[in-house]
């Protein structure tokens, strides 16, 4: 099949990579030239393991291109997917969908035969339909169909979850279209993955939902995390005790500093807008939010609280700052909270991360960003670990504690135990943990 790919940010990009790589013939358009003219070189815009090799596999072959020019690009497709940005507006907090409206002009405008035309982009319940009322404004003697196909993609493993996904959501309202999707789909489908076929709106609640619930999950065992500490608890034991139920289930019941990224933040935003536009307030949702945004903050005060009670004139090193390990995307990083408090009580900030350091400069300001995790700890009065990289495991404690100011760390992922610090000869703090292993 041919398909078109608007857009070539993550979800553009992956998507149309693996698309290609199941043997369609895939174009990826976007209007900054500077980012075409990289991607026919190879430069991948974005980090994601393994997908730049991915894509220059694909692209020698001939299944993926890159365009600037959107007729060019469009022309005797199959399918032309959405996948521009959704940020929140910051008014109100809705998503913002000026970039998904314009695409679906310029679209309409384009086509030249039957076309499905794919929101891939998350968007709220309602926007499949209006996507298809612009198109007919537009064009109205074309040939269309629109398709809610929302993404799950995990930022660091997103290739592995487009080719061995959980199940397919497609929310069609024509059977001509589901047949063009299940085609889409067969090599997932030939493997037994479940195609779960929906109406549109069902398609578009299900993205919202799924990610709502998730973060409540992570919110939750946050909320068990300080009652452990507050009554000698252990939340790993907890979550573990919790996770064995096949009713809940082991996933997303890591204690940490509060969600970020691309998704969570956004996506529960929007639905609780969404949600109390139409009269149906989504409380449980709302208090996730709520609960969220102020854990981040609250995390600096446990640095605080390993450093004699303020930071006030104190070296802290900041370990990590994306929004998870395995992406450059600084997008909602606890980092970034956790360091606008430490330097707004008067600590100076001493940064390190593999991967986002040039995405971290952009939002994050009067920090020192440093080139290794030894670097960024020299002379420092404590440590806080934001995001659990895997190269922070393997770091040598008596050279960090030889270069410190003072050895005092603040875990806030859970990576290390407490009595191995401890015998290290650390002064450690962890999330809902005992200070000594039990």
């Amino acid at each position: 099949m041919r398909l078109a790919m608007i857009g070539t940010g993550y979800v553009g990009l992956v998507s149309g990579a693996c698309f290609a790589e199941f043997g369609h013939d895939v174009v990826c358009v976007d209007i900054d030239p500077g980012k075409i003219e990289k991607l026919k070189k190879g430069i991948i815009p974005i980090y994601e393991p393994d997908l730049d090799e991915l894509v220059t596999r694909n692209h020698a072959a001939g299944r993926l291109n890159f365009t600037q020019d959107l007729k060019a690009g469009i022309a005797d497709c199959d399918c032309v997917f959405i996948c521009v940005g959704t940020p929140p507006r910051p008014e109100d907090g809705h998503a913002d969908l000026k970039y998904v409206y314009q695409a679906a002009k310029d679209i309409a405008g384009a086509m030249g035969r039957y076309t499905v035309i794919v929101d891939k982009s998350t968007v709220p319940v309602g926007t499949a339909r209006e996507v298809d009322a612009i198109v007919r404004a537009e064009n109205p003697s074309a040939e269309w169909d629109v398709v809610s196909n929302p993404e799950f993609l995990r930022e660091g493993a997103a290739i592995e979850d487009f080719m061995e996904p959980d199940r397919v959501v497609i929310g069609a309202d024509s059977e001509r279209a589901r047949s063009v999707m299940r085609q889409l789909y067969a090599p997932l489908s030939d493997k037994g993955v479940p195609i779960l076929m929906t109406g549109r709106e069902s398609a578009e609640v299900i993205k919202y939902a799924t990610n709502a619930f998730l973060a409540t999950k992570v919110t939750f065992i946050n909320e068990m995390a300080d009652l452990c500490e507050k009554v000698g608890g252990n939340v790993e034991d907890v979550a573990r005790g919790l996770g064995l139920d096949d009713r809940i289930g082991p996933r997303f019941l890591r204690a940490g500093p509060g969600y970020g990224g691309s998704c969570f933040p956004k996506d529960t935003m929007a639905l609780v807008k969404t949600a109390e536009m139409v009269g149906s307030p989504t409380w449980i949702v709302d208090a996730v939010v709520r609960k969220n945004d102020a854990r981040k903050r609250q995390m600096a005060h446990r640095v605080g609280e390993i450093c004699g009670g303020s930071v006030n004139g104190k070296t802290i090193a900041v370990l990590g700052l994306t929004f998870k390990p395995d992406t450059d995307d600084m997008r909602e990083s606890p980092a970034i909270d956790i360091v606008d408090e430490l330097q707004a009580n008067g600590a100076t900030v001493r940064a390190y991360d593999p991967e986002g350091t040039e995405q971290a400069k952009a939002v994050i300001k009067g920090a020192e960003f440093c080139s290794s995790a030894m670097d960024a700890l020299t002379g420092a009065d404590a440590a806080v670990l934001v995001t659990e990289w895997a190269e922070f495991e393997d770091l040598d404690f008596d050279a960090v504690k030889s270069v410190m100011k003072a050895a005092n760390l603040v875990d806030l992922r859970n990576v290390f135990s407490p009595a191995n610090m401890q015998a290290a000869g650390f002064n450690y703090l962890s999330i809902g943990r005992p200070a000594a292993a039990k």
